[in-house]
C-alpha cells in the first residue's frame, strides 16, 4: 500500500463534498474555523457550496473536486465536508491511476466508505476513516477525536494500539486472533458495490462494520447478502464498530440486534470484537484503512503493524 505524506502545521486540507450538501452555512463556516485553529489553511472546494437536491452539486462537480484536489500539488490533505449520500454516482469518474501518483491523507466516513475502499483498491492508497468538517467539527470537537485524528495524519501516532476511550471497553464477540490488512466501513455502503467493479475484496483482511439508524431486519438482510457473496467467509476477523439507533421500530416483533449478530457472524466462528468507537459516535476513533493489523479478540485489542504514513 502507498502511504500519504504526514501532515504539519500550516499545510492546506482541501475540504470537499462528495456526498450530501450542507445548508447550515454556520456549520461549514464552525466545521473550518476548527481545521484552522488545529492549525491548517482550507480551501473549499466548488461541491462544498453547490446544492442538487440531495447531493452536493452535479456528478461531475462532485468528482472534479476530488481529482482536482489530489492532483493540485499545493493541497497536501483532504477532508470530506459530510456523508449522507453520492459517492456511489461518482465511483467511475474518479482518475485512480492520478490518485496513486499524488497520495495525500484522505479523511471522512459514512458515505465516504464507497471511495474509500476503491481508493484503497484502485489506487493503493492508504486512507483515514475519521471525523468529518460540517459533522464532529461543526460542533464542539471533542479532544479524544481531534487528537486520535491527529496522530495519525501527522505521523504521530502516540501507541501502537487502536485505542477506545476512557471507559469503553472494546469486547470480544468471537475469541481467536488474526492479522490481514484493515479495511471496511459503512454496511449499506459496502452492500451497494456487490456485484459491481468497487465491490470490497475482503480475502485475507480484517472487517470493520458499523451504520445508523437501520433496523435489525435491515442489518440482518446486508449482512446476509455480504455472507452470501462469500465476504464474510473470505475475512480473517471482524470488527463491529458503533451502530447508533440500530433499534427496532417495534420490538415485540423484532430480533435484537444482538441476536442479528449472534445469528450470521458467530458461526463463522472468525475472531470478532465489537464496541469500537468507530462510526456514527462520539467521541470517535479514527481508522487507518489500507493498513496491516493484528487483532487479539480474547482481550479486544487491536494493533498496528506498519507505520501509517510515509515519508515526510
Amino acid at each position: 500500500m502507498i502511504k500519504p505524506r504526514p501532515l504539519k502545521y500550516g499545510d492546506t486540507i482541501g475540504v470537499i463534498a462528495p456526498s450530501s450538501p450542507c445548508y447550515e452555512q454556520d456549520k461549514i463556516e464552525n466545521g473550518v474555523s476548527t481545521l484552522e485553529k488545529m492549525g491548517f489553511r482550507v480551501r473549499l472546494g466548488r461541491s462544498c457550496l453547490s446544492r442538487y437536491g440531495y447531493l452536493a452539486g452535479q456528478d461531475d462537480i462532485r468528482a472534479y473536486d476530488i481529482n482536482s484536489m489530489f492532483r493540485d500539488k499545493n493541497i497536501d490533505g483532504i477532508i470530506c465536508l459530510r456523508g449522507g449520500y453520492g459517492t456511489p454516482r461518482i465511483l467511475d469518474k474518479i482518475d485512480y491511476e492520478m490518485i496513486t501518483n499524488n497520495p495525500k491523507a484522505y479523511i471522512g466516513y459514512s458515505d465516504i466508505t464507497a471511495t474509500h475502499i476503491a481508493i484503497n483498491q484502485l489506487s493503493r492508497l492508504v486512507t483515514f476513516h475519521g471525523p468529518m468538517v460540517a459533522t464532529e467539527m461543526a460542533e464542539d470537537f471533542d479532544d479524544f477525536s481531534s487528537q486520535s485524528l491527529m496522530g495519525f495524519i501527522m505521523g504521530k501516532e502516540n501507541s501502537k494500539a487502536l485505542r477506545n476511550p476512557e471507559g469503553e471497553k472494546i469486547c470480544c464477540f468471537y475469541k481467536g486472533q488474526c492479522e490481514g490488512e484493515l479495511i471496511g466501513g459503512n454496511l449499506s455502503l459496502i452492500c451497494a458495490a456487490i456485484g459491481t467493479h468497487y465491490e470490497i475484496d475482503t480475502r485475507g483482511k480484517i472487517l470493520f462494520l458499523e451504520d445508523i439508524e437501520e433496523e435489525p431486519y435491515s442489518v440482518d438482510r446486508m449482512l446476509t447478502q455480504l455472507n452470501l457473496a462469500g465476504k464474510l467467509e473470505d475475512c480473517e476477523g471482524i470488527i463491529l464498530g458503533d451502530w447508533k439507533d440500530c433499534v427496532p421500530e417495534k420490538p415485540n416483533r423484532s430480533l435484537t440486534l444482538w441476536q442479528v449478530f449472534k445469528s450470521i457472524i458467530s458461526p463463522l466462528k472468525k475472531p470478532t470484537i465489537y464496541n469500537l468507537m468507530a462510526g456514527h459516535c462520539k467521541p470517535q476513533i479514527t481508522l487507518p484503512i489500507g493498513i496491516r493489523v493484528s487483532m487479539d479478540a480474547y482481550n479486544g485489542e487491536i494493533t498496528l503493524m506498519e507505520s501509517v504514513t510515509g515519508k515526510k
